[in-house]
């Protein structure tokens, strides 16, 4: 019996694990295993104290002295919770995360065991640089690396098994000063907006002295039975299934969208929230998705740091839970085709130290200015760095999702809705016009009656669009399932700083020269909304028509990663992010490196996957197959009976033996085009001709023919769980 249908007998015979977290309620164990303010508090002094809630605050850098201090309280505060290890946990440019254990226990010079945390293991450690995505930045021999202690995201206590570790949030730089990482760019993008948003805003509101990003990401999955996943070797090592035909039942009937949730799914979903509580992650919501054996998880808004940090380890959390009730999580972005893909919408607003969410209308016209001025400056940012943008979401598994089933095209445009189209038209059609002082009154008068307090019903929500406007946020739908958010975030943050940023100059240089500021104010935000309409767009964003119109509005339409890619590598991109000391130009050529790699090798990978399963696992069994139609027909024919009473198996015959030659020499094809891209030197000319004569040449066509042999052979011989078994048992 193959691995197919052991998992298929195992699936009726076990009694699957229905553990689902405990009935307590969530605010009980919410954070408990989370280094918070209040739990500081009660281990450090009142200096130490003082200095992480400063640094946490305000940025403020924590002093040497200070820092033991520090460890130590931190120390005994883990160790009441039994822990023994402590690790800086960092992202590096993986995708994932990273840690390397230690623990607290070590020998004083005469043998004596103890515990030991000091200030300078807390603030600094040294992983191998070289042996992290680099981008050319270490060479091989050049291994020193640097983790350094982020102090505004909470230290955490990760449970595993019996196991507690002590997980301190770092970010990862080179022994040369380059980031190697996510959260250093991160961090220093939302400075940068958060001061380019205090500037502009003072025009409106002296008393606003920050501003901060927040961030509630939706986190699409699937979640199948682990044995029919160990059965299938493709998604084991590519996440995905590269060969598969689609069901008779799928996602057409639209049954499974909200609908009740299947029993051991749902222990696996209060169990992985349970564990999500106790480290403070807020989720708040979940619920099945569109696709069969598709979910989603969301969380309360938080600060974009903080909420990139409990993502990434919420993904972790979720495959590790998912093993105690035999089941596997994939985050893939396209794990099954014909169906919704995942992904990972980013929804991010700007929050101010004074209570006002600067994407909220408010209820005077000075704050409807303010909400304009914020909502027209993130819509010119995405229309001047459209590029960068949909750079920010490439990668090799998310090019099987933009375009389709859910998700929104390759194109960057920007949804806000008919009634702000008609606010925003309106604010255009002065063009030309004089303001003057008795229009100051009147733009107010107008503004305060034509925009309402509350806008999250005045529009229809828009799947198709990649960045829309929803209410008091706007919804980055294009990210990726299995995407750090760190990556779009970064970029988000930045262009949007450096549209603020210009926005300011560009009004007090109207206020140097005798403008009122409200009218100054007006006549930037109309000259932004003249020079960025293009990039609005309300319709269905999947059509061949608005291909066509993106065409003529000169949008950017970009379907492959390594062209995407090329928008890293400008001088505009460059300068970009260097203005805001986000990137240096070497970090910037670096990850340009790194995420063409990262799309060659996965392209790799899928290439040998496809060949090892086609002609090790297909081609057997459909010969096999073969051989029975042909030993059927000769026996008939040896019978002496008429050709058309075997007929049907005569055309299965012909059917199967022209799909596995087909199969064979399209394998063997891809093959030598592989070798033909590996000798190419230059990282990007690889990574296209990997896109175009390995990928775009074979992947599709092999499939087809695999696709149409599963169709054709014997049930009781296929050893590939079939999507039907992997996508509705359960």
């Amino acid at each position: 019996m193959s691995l197919r249908f052991d998992a298929i007998k195992a699936l009726t015979d076990e009694s699957h694990a229905k553990m689902g977290g405990s009935a307590t309620k969530i605010s009980a164990i919410f954070g408990e295993n989370v280094f918070t303010l209040d739990k500081a508090r009660s281990f450090l002094s009142d200096e130490a104290y003082k200095s992480l809630l400063s640094s946490t605050k305000s940025g403020k850098k924590i002093e040497r002295t200070l820092a033991n201090q520090i460890a130590i309280g931190l120390r005994a505060w883990a160790e009441s919770k039994g822990v023994t290890h402590y690790t800086h946990w960092f992202q590096p440019l993986t995708g994932t995360t990273a840690e390397k254990h230690d623990s607290f226990f070590t020998l004083k010079s005469d043998g004596t065991p103890i515990e030991e945390f000091d200030g300078a293991t807390l603030i600094q450690q040294e992983p191998d640089a070289s042996s992290f995505p680099n981008g050319g930045i270490r060479a091989t021999f050049e291994a020193r690396g640097y983790t350094a202690w982020d102090p505004s995201s909470p230290a955490f206590i990760f449970e595993a098994d019996a196991g507690r570790t002590l997980c301190i949030p770092t970010v990862f730089v080179s022994y040369t000063g380059e980031s190697l990482d996510y959260k250093a760019p991160l961090i220093k993008a939302l400075e940068a907006i958060g001061k380019a948003a205090v500037d502009v805003a003072n025009l409106f509101d002296k008393n606003i002295s920050k501003v901060t990003p927040t961030l509630g990401w939706e986190q699409e999955y699937f979640v199948i039975d682990e044995a029919l996943a160990n059965a299938r070797p493709d998604l084991v090592q590519a996440g995905r299934t590269v060969f598969g035909a689609a069901p008779a039942k799928g996602q057409q009937l639209e049954d499974h969208y909200f609908g009740a949730i299947p029993e051991r799914v749902y222990a696996f979903m209060r169990d992985f929230e349970n564990e999500s509580y106790k480290l403070g992650i807020p989720l708040r919501t979940r619920h099945n998705e569109v696709a069969p054996s598709q979910f989603e998880a969301a969380p309360i808004f938080e600060e974009v740091n903080i909420a990139v940090d409990h993502n990434i380890l919420l993904m972790d959390v979720m495959s590790r839970v998912a093993k105690r009730h035999k089941l596997k999580v994939l985050l893939h972005e396209k794990p099954f085709a014909g169906i919704n893909g995942s992904g990972k919408h980013n929804n991010w607003s700007l929050a101010t130290d004074t209570g006002i969410n600067l994407l909220a209308p408010g209820k005077t016209p000075k704050t409807n200015l303010l909400f304009l001025t914020f909502f027209v400056n993130i819509i010119k940012a995405v229309h001047e760095h459209a590029d960068i943008l949909r750079a920010s979401i490439a990668s090799a598994s998310n090019d099987h999702r933009l375009g389709a089933n859910e998700a929104p095209p390759a194109i960057i445009s920007v949804f806000i809705g008919d009634y702000l189209t008609k606010v925003l038209g309106d604010i255009e059609k002065r063009v030309g016009d004089k303001f003057d002082e008795q229009d100051e009154a009147i733009l107010k008068l107008d503004l305060h009656k034509s925009i309402p307090e509350l806008l999250l019903d005045n529009t229809d929500r828009n799947r198709t669009s990649p960045f829309a406007f929803t209410g008091n946020k706007f919804e980055f739908r294009a990210v990726g399932s299995s995407a750090n958010c760190a990556n779009a975030m970064i970029t988000l943050n930045t262009i949007v700083a450096d549209s603020l940023t210009k926005f300011k100059a560009e009004v007090d240089e109207l206020i140097s020269k005798g403008s009122k500021k409200e009218i100054a104010v007006m006549q930037t935000i109309q000259k932004y909304i003249v020079e960025s309409k293009t990039v609005l767009f309300e319709g269905d964003g999947y059509s061949f028509e608005w291909e066509k119109e993106a065409e003529k509005r000169g949008l950017p339409n970009v379907k492959t990663t390594p062209l995407a890619l090329d928008a890293l590598s400008t001088d505009k991109a460059k300068k970009l992010f260097e203005d805001f000391n986000v990137y240096s130009h070497r970090e910037l050529e670096a990850r340009h490196e790194i995420e063409l790699e990262n799309y060659l090798k996965k392209v790799q990978i899928e290439g040998r996957i496809m060949g090892d399963l086609a002609i090790n696992h297909i081609l057997p069994v459909a010969i096999n197959y073969q051989n029975k139609l042909v030993s059927n027909v000769k026996s008939l024919k040896e019978l002496g009976l008429p050709e058309t009473t075997y007929a049907a198996q005569l055309d299965l015959l012909k059917k199967v033996s022209e799909h596995i030659q087909v199969i064979y020499n399209k394998v063997h094809e891809m093959v030598e085009a592989r070798k033909v891209a590996n000798n190419i030197e230059n990282t990007r000319t690889r990574a296209i001709a990997y896109d175009s004569q390995v990928k775009a040449k074979y992947f599709d066509d092999i499939r087809y023919h695999v696709d149409k042999l599963e169709q054709l052979v014997d049930n009781e011989t296929w050893t590939l769980p079939k999507y039907r078994e992997m996508l509705l048992l359960r």
